[in-house]
């Protein structure tokens, strides 16, 4: 069992994270999903900006720290979309991070990692908020602070890929996805064992 936790988009807390929260519990991994927003939720990216500036990115990175407070050390940091850059600010103050997992966005990590921690990005190509040549920076950039970062493109489809209920879902890209992140969860509960 690895302990997970899973940091919600700039729209919020809402059903595709939660959705994935259980379906990897349903694998046995214990999730954590804090709500950064206390409660509120935007309906589209636009209101979700507003909304992250009301609340405030101090009192975001806040939250997710006082969220991890009590997580094991070596708990997997899972961002979507705005998570993303929540995982960016946590990690630093979690060397024994077990992996990184980013969904629809990439964050920058630290300058140096444990060597070979497991990173995987996983985001539309192309896509205006994580555009390729961001995503390739960010490989190039993991994989030279020491960890072994994998990215995976998904062509041709939306931004919130995963999102059932929304306008950019892919079904096959959002099940790919799920069945990788499962996978990288299966390796590195391996190699924390």
């Amino acid at each position: 069992m690895t302990t997970i936790v899973l940091f919600h988009s700039v729209l919020g807390l809402r059903p595709v994270e939660l959705g994935l929260a259980d379906r990897l519990r349903e694998a046995g991994h214990r999730v954590v999903t804090p709500d950064l927003y206390a409660g509120s939720t935007a309906a589209t990216i636009e209101e979700g900006f507003v909304l992250k500036d009301t609340v405030g990115w101090p009192a975001i990175v806040g939250r997710a720290r006082e969220a991890v407070r009590d997580l094991p050390a070596e708990t997997v940091l899972m961002g979507v979309s705005m998570g993303a850059g929540v995982v960016q600010e946590v990690l630093p103050d979690r060397p024994d991070t077990a992996g990184v997992l980013l969904l629809h966005a990439v964050g920058a990590l630290p300058a140096s990692v444990r060597a070979g921690l497991p990173a995987q990005a996983h985001v539309a190509d192309p896509d205006p908020i994580a555009p390729p040549a961001q995503v390739a920076a960010w490989q190039a950039a993991a994989t030279r602070s020491g960890a072994d970062a994998q990215v995976f493109t998904y062509p041709g489809i939306g931004h919130f890929y995963t999102d059932a209920a929304g306008p950019d879902h892919d079904e096959p890209a959002a099940e790919r996805t799920r069945q990788r992140v499962l996978e990288f969860l299966r390796r590195t509960e391996r190699d924390s064992a």
